[in-house]
């Protein structure tokens, strides 16, 4: 029998997840704190999961924001860069002090005395912005109505940021986020400076350490808010289906409407 694009395309997915090779997301492979509800929304044979993370804290250098004339929001294009990035709370305390040993992927000059005169930073100054990011998580869904259980689930779990897309795709997120400027580029030397104390990047590690704990809470809510209301639901109602035993009235009924279908497809063979 052939399949549909939604099965088809879940197939595919499902391939892609089980493979041993690396993804293209930055990280490489799916957060290990995603894999249950990961592998519980594709028991259900109407969702697949496209994209997801975890959570995690970054420090980004914007990247240049001149273009054409204009000023604009930097990115990774345009010289943008990760200073540090972890999916893993237990890397939230001491990222700083491994930045400036260099004891991390990229080795720069960082000190905390190196602030300049920050009142002459204007919209083409490129920060250092401290990050974290909560858990986020895509869903294919076979058709719109699967698609709105799920988004309904998710909102009613505190996912106020979801939405439902194009294709019937589910973006699953949450406000549980910090985005700071702790820090800019001094291009003249290509070094970066601070303009925040170390006490106040411990503060900040603390709140990231909070939020990480929220949002753990709210995954293993709406894991179990799903598995109930969703996939438990469907599992009943299959079983109870299953298990209904024809009626003789039943019965009469559906062979009449295959015989009726033979009938139908004969004749456009035929003609």
């Amino acid at each position: 029998m052939t399949q549909n694009s939604f099965d088809q395309k879940k197939l595919s997915i499902l391939g892609e997840i089980n493979s041993t090779e690396v993804d293209l997301s930055p990280k490489g492979t799916i957060d290990i704190l995603c894999l249950p509800i990961i592998k519980l929304i594709n028991s259900h044979p109407d969702m697949v999961t496209t994209s997801s993370c975890s959570g995690r804290i970054s420090v980004f250098l914007e990247g240049t924001k001149s273009h054409n004339d204009e000023v604009k929001v930097g990115g990774k294009g345009q010289g943008g860069r990760w200073l540090f990035v972890s999916h893993d709370k237990e890397d939230v305390t001491g990222w700083f002090q491994r930045l400036i040993e260099g004891k991390l992927e990229e080795k720069i000059t960082l000190s905390t005395s190196n602030t300049g005169d920050i009142s002459t930073f204007n919209g083409m100054t490129r920060y250092v912005l401290y990050k974290y990011e909560p858990f986020i998580l895509h869903v294919k869904c076979r058709d719109f109505e699967v698609a709105s259980r799920l988004y309904n689930t998710a909102m009613s779990c505190g996912f106020r940021e979801s939405g439902i897309g194009s294709n019937n795709l589910v973006a699953i997120r949450i406000n549980i986020k910090l985005d700071v400027p702790i820090g800019y580029l001094d291009e003249s030397n290509d070094s970066l400076g601070l303009f925040v104390s170390e006490q106040y990047i411990s503060l900040l590690d603390e709140m990231t350490l909070t939020k990480f704990n929220d949002n753990s809470k709210k995954m293993t809510q709406l894991y179990n808010k799903i598995d109930k209301d969703i996939i438990n639901q469907d599992n009943n109602a299959a079983s109870m289906i299953s298990s209904h035993t024809e009626t003789f009235e039943e019965r009469r009924q559906r062979k009449m409407k295959e015989g009726l279908e033979k009938q139908r497809k004969l004749k456009e063979a035929t003609q």
